[in-house]
């Protein structure tokens, strides 16, 4: 049996490139929603700064830009949403997944995905604003070079993500204001919270 009653607790992924505002939107989100935000980048970097056998694994695996085993992601969530269930009005799960296969296995350890919201934003956009973010924030994975290499396999990855799960699909343009999309966000949101 699922972890928890998506009817009652939505489970929303939130996928777009690094940079396409995802975080901004979340905040958002939760402030009307009251969902709760678990984001995979900040369950790993809170995991890498508990300086366990798991963080010094994954802090090898972050620096060369790869994506982290499935496995390990998967578990952090599961122990999240298994642990704020009580007291969550629905989750938001952010930047993830980031493949085919993580999408199945979320589905399967956890619970089925009622909405996906795709933040769409073109490479150039996604590499300007990380550049510029990567001045203020001092993140070891915010240069060009990694940038690049973030934003290909973020690309390769999430076209097979998106393909499975056509019907329950929302494509937003993360161009226009930060207004505009969450004007967009709470068409999709408002019924689902709705019933």
């Amino acid at each position: 049996m699922a972890p928890i009653d998506t009817s009652k607790k939505p489970i929303i992924w939130i996928l777009g490139g690094p940079g396409s505002g995802k975080g901004t939107q979340c905040e958002k989100i939760i402030a009307k929603y009251g969902f709760t935000h678990l984001s995979s980048g900040d369950l790993l970097r809170a995991e890498v700064k508990s300086g366990s056998e798991r963080a010094k694994c994954l802090t090898a695996i972050m620096e060369r830009g790869e994506l982290v085993p499935n496995n390990i992601v998967l578990d952090l969530l599961k122990e999240a949403i298994i642990s704020r269930a009580p007291e969550a009005n629905g989750f938001l799960v952010d930047g993830y997944p980031r493949e085919k296969s993580q999408g199945i296995a979320f589905e399967s350890a956890i619970a089925p995905v009622n909405v996906i919201i795709y933040f769409e934003a073109s490479p150039e956009t996604l590499t300007k604003r990380l550049l510029g973010r990567a001045a203020s924030s001092g993140r070891a994975d915010d240069n060009e070079e990694t940038i690049k290499l973030r934003l290909k396999t973020f690309v390769e990855n999430n076209e097979l993500v998106l393909h499975q799960y056509v019907d329950k699909l929302h494509r937003i343009n993360a161009e226009a204001s930060v207004e505009e999309i969450f004007a967009q966000v709470q068409q999709i949101l408002d019924p689902l919270v709705a019933n």
